[in-house]
């Protein structure tokens, strides 16, 4: 069993990430969330899905990246 880095907990279903060259250990996708999805530069919320990226800046939507200056960015039909 491994230990999830966010919790603690040892579990026998526990799962491995590699990012960016650093492996990371979690028992839930929860986790796995908290660690690792980055925040929208606008609302601060967790970035889940596919997100938006304008001027080097993520969004977790257009809405946001529009808010903040990024007026050429447009949700997906």
């Amino acid at each position: 069993m491994a230990k999830c880095e966010v919790c603690g907990n040892e579990y026998h279903q526990s799962f491995e990430v590699t990012l960016m060259g650093k492996r990371h250990i979690f028992d839930s996708f929860e986790c796995a969330i908290h660690r690792l999805a980055p925040h929208c530069d606008h609302c601060g919320c967790r970035i889940v899905g596919h997100g938006v990226e304008a001027g080097g800046l993520f969004y977790c939507c257009a809405n946001c990246a529009r808010d903040s200056g990024a007026s050429e960015v447009v949700d997906h039909a």
